[in-house]
């Protein structure tokens, strides 16, 4: 699929649209209520400028955020739609859309779309997960990039390595960073940081056994040999890593590749925000490019918040639904969001040289031309985009486990990895 990128007259009308119905919406009294999991960081930072323009538009903006894993979200909206209390929206996304869209609990948001033209520019990638059976039910906030390699420039420039673009290379600048008595790789304790690291190891050795794996859930594929292959690195990997990352978190790993503590931190794009937003510079503190790959050319692994709206009988809750979909969907909303989120607008029409978008977001989003061009598109199973949260919740709980305990050997994950997704079917 190619992306194309229209032009600045479509994002004029929808901000002009967006103004109109601010006018309308003062006079409805549009409410919403938004469940989310961004309660810190440059996360909050970036949800808050969603209130803002809610509020700014006419609308009365009330959030609940959850802190913790997609599985605590998911519980209070499961206790509060049995409760006939259903949430005016949600912060979900990949299988989960379709699973609640399934219910027929989702509002259908078709009206709002077309009238904002949608379909012509909203990244194609995205349209069968926010129209999981042919109507809107979500409104997509950005794309992250989750296989970024972060380097120091500090231990590269003295040790004279170069970053490494293969598994073979990372492996060996490790040997000579490991010789040097310096930490290769930063990481922190926290389950979705390893898988976000396996995510990048199995797509880079093999995309295929990736898509098999990750998101089919096919049992071969999870105990096959590419899979063992796969553990085998993230051992090696572990053995790069330092004694300190039992309670460490995500922002500390970054900060020691950016102070030079560390040589390399594999890690999504919003971590280029929260590093600009600490005073780190890139190329000045450190470079950002792609995880390895094995087999040439431009790869992206991709995830996506986005925002699902459920039925509501309240008058006013609908129409803020109506005000918070097109304000997300909004050029202006999506390029604010994005500069400080860290990633990529889910609009295609959005220009990324001015408003403030960093040279690593402008790379993300050549990359992921390039990538989608290529075919080497995948969708990220760490961060719920792929297969059901049964799923993943069972793959994280193998994957980190083998993390902690090295006695498990790379045949036993693998193993281990397809008994524990078989018993969730």
């Amino acid at each position: 699929m190619t992306i194309t990128l229209k032009t600045a007259l479509r994002s004029t009308c929808v901000a002009a649209s967006i103004a109109g119905l601010g006018a309308f919406a003062a006079h409805a009294e549009p409410k919403t209520n938004m469940m989310h999991q961004w309660a810190q960081g440059s996360e909050a930072a970036a949800i808050a400028k969603l209130g803002e323009m809610f509020e700014a538009a006419g609308g009365t903006w009330e959030q609940t955020a959850i802190s913790g894993h997609t599985s605590n979200t998911l519980a209070k909206l499961r206790s509060d739609v049995v409760a006939g209390n259903a949430p005016a929206a949600v912060q979900l996304k990949g299988p989960e859309i379709a699973e609640w869209n399934a219910t027929g609990a989702t509002a259908n948001l078709d009206e709002t779309a077309a009238a904002q033209g949608w379909d012509d520019v909203v990244a194609p990638e995205l349209l069968t997960v926010m129209k999981p059976t042919g109507s809107w039910v979500a409104a997509p906030m950005n794309i992250h990039r989750v296989n970024w390699l972060y380097s120091s420039r500090t231990i590269l420039d003295e040790l004279g390595i170069d970053v490494p673009k293969t598994w073979d290379e990372f492996n060996a600048a490790c040997d000579k960073i490991q010789a040097a008595g310096k930490i290769c790789i930063a990481h922190g304790a926290a389950d979705w940081s390893d898988t976000t690291t396996f995510d990048s190891v199995v797509y880079g050795m093999d995309q295929e056994l990736y898509r098999k794996a990750f998101q089919e859930a096919d049992l071969d594929a999870l105990r096959s040999d590419g899979m063992i292959a796969a553990f085998a690195q993230l051992r090696k990997m572990v053995g790069y890593m330092d004694d300190g990352i039992n309670g460490r978190s995500w922002e500390q790993s970054m900060t020691m590749t950016m102070t030079g503590e560390a040589a390399f931190f594999l890690m999504g794009d919003w971590t280029v925000a929260s590093a600009n937003l600490a005073g780190f510079s890139e190329d000045k503190d450190y470079y950002c490019t792609q995880t390895p790959v094995d087999w040439g050319g431009n790869g992206f692994i991709l995830n996506s918040d986005s925002v699902v709206f459920f039925k509501q009988k309240d008058a006013d809750y609908v129409e803020g639904q109506k005000l918070l979909a097109e304000i997300i969907m909004s050029p202006d909303f999506q390029s604010t969001f994005n500069v400080a989120k860290g990633s990529i607008p889910a609009r295609t029409d959005v220009d990324l040289s001015v408003g403030g978008f960093t040279k690593c977001q402008q790379q993300g989003l050549e990359d992921l031309k390039a990538s989608v061009s290529e075919g080497t598109l995948v969708r990220s199973m760490a961060h719920n985009m792929t297969v059901l949260q049964k799923y993943r919740g069972a793959m994280m709980e193998v994957i980190t486990e083998f993390v902690a305990d090295d006695s498990i050997s790379a045949e036993e994950a693998a193993n281990q990895l397809a008994d524990a997704v078989e018993l969730q079917m």
